[in-house]
C-alpha cells in the first residue's frame, strides 16, 4: 500500500495508488469512479463530475485569496474525495455506488491564458470548452456536477446547455451571499460575458424558458445589494429565502420544503450553489474567504441536507462556484454534498 501525497487522509484511509483511476499525477478521479472521455464509456453513466478550473481576474488574486488557491479546487475536492472510495454513506446504510453510475469526465480544456489574460474572448473559449462536456453528458442523460470556481464557467455554461435542450420551462435553485445580476461583467464591461457578478441577470436575459418566478434563492443576507435589484425579482416572482429567514422562520425543513417552486410546471432544473454560503458558519473560517466572507451562513449540515432533499426531486445539471481554498475539511464538505445528492437521486428511483 503506498500513501500519495496528499494532506488530510489520516489513519482511517489507505489508498492503494496502483489501483486508483487518476486524472493526471496529482488528481484521481471524483472518489475512485471510472474516467470516462469516449461517446462509449459516458454511455449509460447517471451522474458524470466535471471540473472547470477557471478563476476571474488579472491579478494574482481574487477576492484577496491567491488565484492558485482558487484554481486547485477541482483538483483538491477530488484529493480529498479519496478518503471514501466504497461510496458507503452510514447514515442511510445506502451504497451509493451500487445504485447509480457516476462517472469523471475529467477538467474541461481550459487555456490557461483564460485564468492568466482574462480578455471577453478568452473567457468566452473557457466558457466553451465547460459548455462542451456538459452538452456530452447531458446528451448521455447523465446528470452533469461541475466543480469550478468563477462565472461563467461554473454557472453559465452549465445553465445555457440546459437551455438550449429544453423546450419547456427551467427551474433554478440556488445558494449564495450575493444577487451576481449587475446589469454588465464589471471585469470586462463586455455585454458577451455572464461574469462573477452578472451571471444570473445574464441566465434570464438570455433564456426565456428560464422563469424568475421558478427561481428559489437562499441564502443572501446583509447590506450588499441595491434595493431595486432585489425588489424587481420579488416583483417578478422570485421565491426568496434570506438567512434571516431561515433562521427566525423556516429553518432547514422549511426551506427544504420550498424547493417546490423550482420544479412548479417545469421541464429542467438547474441548480447552482456558490459556496461562499458558508459565511462564518461552515467547517472552516469564514475568512479564507477574503472578501467575499459575510456574517449568518450556512452550516455544513444544512448544505448538505440541502442538497439531499433536491436529489430526491431530481435535478438536470448542477455546479459549484466560490468553494473556500485552502480547507481540506470544506473540501470534504463538497464531496459530502456531492455523495448526499447522489443518495436522494437513487432514493428518487433514479436507476
Amino acid at each position: 500500500m503506498t500513501k500519495l501525497p496528499w494532506e488530510g487522509m489520516g489513519r482511517y484511509t489507505d489508498i492503494d495508488s496502483a489501483s486508483l483511476p487518476m486524472i493526471n499525477a496529482q488528481t484521481p478521479t471524483f472518489m475512485g469512479v471510472p474516467y470516462a472521455r469516449t461517446a462509449e464509456e459516458i454511455a449509460g453513466a447517471d451522474v458524470a463530475i466535471i471540473g472547470a478550473p477557471y478563476v476571474a481576474g488579472a491579478s494574482g488574486k481574487y477576492a484577496g485569496v491567491e488565484k492558485s488557491e482558487w484554481l486547485a479546487a477541482p483538483m483538491r475536492v477530488r484529493q480529498q474525495s479519496a478518503r471514501y472510495p466504497s461510496g458507503y454513506i452510514q447514515e442511510l446504510d445506502m451504497d451509493i455506488f451500487e445504485k447509480l453510475r457516476v462517472i469523471d469526465m475529467g477538467d474541461a480544456d481550459i487555456p490557461s491564458e483564460s485564468n492568466m489574460d482574462p480578455t471577453a474572448e478568452n473567457i468566452l473559449r473557457a466558457q466553451a470548452a465547460v459548455e462542451e462536456l456538459v452538452n456530452r453528458a447531458l446528451e448521455a442523460d447523465a446528470i452533469p456536477i461541475v466543480i469550478g470556481q468563477n462565472s461563467p464557467c461554473s454557472s453559465y455554461a452549465i445553465a445555457k446547455p440546459i437551455a438550449e435542450r429544453c423546450a419547456g420551462k427551467v427551474g433554478m435553485i440556488s445558494t449564495d451571499t450575493h444577487w451576481d445580476s449587475r446589469p454588465l461583467d464589471y471585469l470586462t464591461n463586455d455585454e458577451r460575458i455572464a461574469g462573477s457578478g452578472n451571471w444570473k441577470a445574464k441566465t434570464y436575459s438570455s433564456f426565456s424558458n428560464f422563469s424568475i418566478s421558478n427561481l428559489v434563492e437562499i441564502g443572501e443576507r446583509g447590506m450588499l445589494e441595491q434595493a431595486e435589484t432585489v425588489r424587481d425579482y420579488l416583483n417578478k416572482g422570485a421565491h426568496f429565502y434570506p438567512m434571516w429567514k431561515v433562521r427566525t422562520e423556516l429553518g432547514i425543513d422549511g426551506v427544504c420544503n420550498e424547493l417546490r417552486h423550482a420544479y412548479d410546471g417545469t421541464e429542467a432544473v438547474y441548480v447552482h450553489f456558490d459556496m461562499d454560503i458558508l459565511g462564518g458558519a461552515g467547517p472552516a473560517p469564514g475568512d479564507i474567504l477574503g472578501e467575499l466572507a459575510e456574517p449568518m451562513g450556512m452550516t455544513d449540515y444544512e448544505i448538505i441536507r440541502l442538497s439531499h432533499e433536491i436529489g430526491k426531486r431530481g435535478l438536470t445539471g448542477m455546479s459549484f462556484i466560490c468553494i473556500p481554498p485552502g480547507s481540506m475539511v470544506t473540501y470534504r464538505l463538497i464531496v459530502y454534498v456531492i455523495a448526499f445528492l447522489i443518495a436522494g437521486l437513487a432514493l428518487s428511483g433514479r436507476q
